[in-house]
This record gives C-alpha cells, sequence and structure tokens, in this order.
C-alpha cells in the first residue's frame, strides 16, 4: 500500500475515533460531560512521585518542569522519580520543601509540559465541586468527585491548618495530586484523610494559594522564610481543662519553651495559656500557626497570656526560620 494512502487511512481512523468521543460525551448529562472534560483536561499534567519507600503524585504547574506535591511524599530525598501521563519516567530534582504546611516544590527538565490552571483558593465556596485525581495506591490518574465540605479546617492530630476538607475519595497514593473545582483549575493538594472506626469522606487538602506562594518563594530565592516562635504546645480541651483545672476551656498552653528563641528571650515559659496574638483570638494550635504564618520576621506582636497569678500581655519579637 503506498505511504499516502496508508496515512489517509490512519488518519481516516482517528479521526472517526475522535468523532465518537465526542459524541459520546455530547450524549452525558452536562454535569458528568463536564468532569469528563476537566480529566481530559488535567490528567496530562497530574504525574507519579517515587522514591524508595513512598509512592504518591504531583501536579505540573509550569511547562518548565515545575511540580507541586507533598513534603511527606519526597521526604528528605534530593531526588525523586516523575512518571509523566505519556509513560516517560524523568528525574525530578527536589527544589524545596516546608514540612510546616506539607508543600514540596520538584523541577523536572522539559519543555512545553502539560500543566494544570490554578485557582484562588480563597474564593472557595462550601459545596461547590471538587474532583481529585492522583495514583491511589499505585492506581495512576485515578478520578474521584465530591464537593467542598468545608474550608479552613485544622484536624487535630495533623499539625497542618487551614485546608480544604473533601468528601471526594481521597487514599493513600493520593497524596500530592490536585483537587480541581469544576473548570478544571487547581484548589487544593491533596495531604491527608482521616481513617477511623465510622469515618468516611474526610479528606483534606492544603489551599494551593499557600502552596503557591511557597513555590514562588522556591523558584525566586531557593529558599523558604518563616516567621516563628519557638515554643512547642498542646490544645487545650475540656476534657484537660476539666482533668488539670484549667481557668479556660480552649487556647493553648505551651509545653515547652526552646531555648535562646524568641519566646524564650520574651520570657514565656511552660504552663503559659495563650489566648490571644495582637487581635486573634486563639482558640487551638491552628489559630496561633496561622497567625504567625501572616506575619514576617522581625516583627513584634503581642500575645495574651494566662498564668497562675493573672493575665499579661507579653511582647515578641518574631525570629526567622529558613527551610531548603
Amino acid at each position: 500500500m503506498p505511504i499516502r494512502l496508508l496515512l489517509t487511512c490512519w488518519l481516516g481512523a482517528l479521526t472517526t475515533t475522535a468523532a465518537a468521543a465526542q459524541q459520546a460525551v455530547a450524549e452525558l448529562a452536562p454535569d458528568e460531560a463536564n468532569v469528563v472534560r476537566v480529566v481530559r483536561q488535567v490528567a496530562p499534567s497530574v504525574v507519579s512521585v517515587r522514591r524508595e519507600g513512598a509512592f504518591g503524585s504531583g501536579v505540573i504547574i509550569r511547562r518548565d518542569g515545575i511540580i507541586i506535591t507533598n513534603a511527606h511524599v519526597v521526604g528528605d530525598a534530593a531526588v525523586v522519580e516523575i512518571g509523566l501521563a505519556d509513560g516517560r519516567d524523568l528525574r525530578g530534582t527536589v527544589l524545596g520543601r516546608d514540612p510546616t504546611v506539607d508543600v514540596a516544590v520538584v523541577r523536572v527538565t522539559g519543555r512545553d509540559l502539560p500543566t494544570a490552571p490554578l485557582a484562588d483558593s480563597d474564593a472557595l465556596q462550601v459545596g461547590q465541586t471538587a474532583i481529585a485525581i492522583g495514583n491511589p495506591l499505585g492506581l495512576e490518574r485515578t478520578v474521584t468527585r465530591g464537593v467542598v465540605s468545608a474550608v479552613n479546617r485544622s484536624p487535630r492530630g495533623f499539625g497542618l491548618d487551614g485546608l480544604i476538607q473533601t468528601d471526594a475519595a481521597i487514599s493513600p497514593g493520593n497524596s500530592g495530586g490536585p483537587l480541581l473545582d469544576s473548570r478544571g483549575r487547581v484548589i487544593g493538594i491533596n495531604t491527608v484523610i482521616i481513617a477511623a472506626p465510622g469515618a468516611s469522606g474526610l479528606g483534606f487538602a492544603v489551599p494551593i494559594n499557600l502552596a503557591r506562594d511557597i513555590a514562588e518563594q522556591v523558584i525566586q530565592t531557593g529558599q523558604i522564610r518563616r516567621a516563628f516562635l519557638g515554643i512547642d504546645y498542646r490544645d487545650i480541651d475540656e476534657a484537660m481543662a476539666e482533668q488539670f483545672g484549667l481557668p479556660v476551656r480552649e487556647g493553648i498552653i505551651v509545653a515547652v519553651v526552646g531555648e535562646g528563641t524568641p519566646a524564650d528571650r520574651a520570657g514565656l515559659r511552660p504552663g503559659d495559656i495563650i489566648t490571644r496574638l495582637d487581635d486573634t483570638e486563639i482558640t487551638q494550635g491552628g489559630d496561633l500557626r496561622r497567625a504567625i504564618r501572616a506575619r514576617r520576621a522581625g516583627q513584634t506582636v503581642r500575645l495574651g497570656v494566662l498564668r497562675p497569678d493573672g493575665r499579661r500581655t507579653i511582647a515578641v519579637e518574631l525570629g526567622e526560620m529558613t527551610l531548603r
């Protein structure tokens, strides 16, 4: 068969297949058709992230090979293996990670790579559609759908705050993959699930605005800079307050003050109960972490503190923590 005729046959077959696919989508309900469109648009930008002993997901956000994933997915590795949707495996260099918010930035060498558009996570509405794409248990580019169940969540026991909660099914291996809105824009980076008897549909994602801020810092400076206070603490709840006869039912109690830290220099001490930072009420650790993250190193904050001898205000000049 002449090559021109052979190529014409191939082109005709591909055209027929594409037309059939379009017809199949057209026959779906509008919301189903939209999910199909989103998956086709974004799935090529979803990658697998592999290192020894761990497997997760990631999403390409820049055509020159910048990938966002979770810090716990890359661990302490300097290099990870990135699997693209087209079957290629590439060497990924970890540019930076921030375990305090579970975000890492990886770069692969490439040009014109498929990317996912980013949304404004500050504009999220509870109840809007949420679509997760990732590699649960190694099943690459698995799609699940649900809604944004809540925003600004701080699930106890994870040390993370300000998270997006979703009932879109998330399983081990989804970590680092994108959570999308109905227009195919990334609203968050899937990070943790709560797996407990009687619990289902409790997945959480880091808001993309925070992840994007970290990526920009890493790309521009090679570092992540954070203001810090220098304490370890415990959340106060009803049971703790009752057991120890505390004067409040919420807030945080200082457990450890790091030697030489801003908190130490300011005179904070174990047993102090922090209830306020400037004008922000502190009801749990997530409130404190968000308040400090919104401030810069060198800035002075005023902490409302309870001690057995009464209330007082302690001024603290925040220090700087640099992550790479």
